[in-house]
């Protein structure tokens, strides 16, 4: 999967702010530089599946990325998180994709 940009609505911006304490550079951060990339569900819609996206910032922050990747080329939609414990340990078992 190639994730080439991303485009985040300022109502989810302030959502990753306020709620995750995560900026969306943070995340841009992650998903452009090669992250670990995890299928997460089946979406609501045919085609339209969550996948997680494992990577450190430039900072060293452990984040975890969860977007829907969209047909034809569209941006992804996203929401951030910083991984509890068990799946900052499970970022270091899973192979690079």
């Amino acid at each position: 999967m190639r994730i080439d940009y991303i485009v985040c609505p300022d109502d989810m911006s302030d959502k990753l702010a306020v709620k995750h304490s995560m900026t969306v550079r943070e995340a841009r951060e992650v998903l452009l530089s090669h992250p670990r990339i995890r299928f997460a569900e089946y979406g609501h819609t045919a085609g339209e599946d969550v996948y997680a996206a494992f990577g450190q910032t430039f900072s060293g922050r452990y984040v975890v990325v969860f977007f829907v990747h969209k047909p034809a080329r569209r941006p992804p939609s996203l929401s951030v998180r910083v991984p509890c414990p068990n799946k900052r340990r499970a970022y270091g078992r899973t192979e690079r994709q």
